[in-house]
């Protein structure tokens, strides 16, 4: 038996759904290995720790986002204070 057209237009809908569901998940996978290598690499070097740290207390404004980086603030703060201080003359 054939397919209505509201069959039709319900099933590329339920289709159009699972697609935009996968692609949703995609992308949140791939920020999460992105978010992990950066870390990863902040932690250990001090540079780039004081400018994760940095780009996190000036980006991330909402406070329920601010109590959740607090550890991670914390580590990278620690990080960054393996390194010599920077002087004005190095900076590029």
């Amino acid at each position: 038996m054939a397919r209505t057209i509201d069959q039709q237009i319900a099933a590329t809908q339920a289709k159009l759904a699972r697609l935009k569901s996968r692609q949703k998940a995609s992308e949140t996978r791939r920020k999460i290995i992105v978010g992990s290598v950066v870390i990863s690499n902040a932690l250990k070097e001090p540079e780039k720790a004081r400018a994760l740290a940095a780009l996190l207390r000036r980006a991330v404004t909402r406070e329920v986002d601010q109590k959740e980086l607090v550890g991670l603030l914390a580590e990278l703060d620690k990080a960054a204070k393996t390194a010599a201080p920077r002087n004005v003359e190095d900076r590029p």
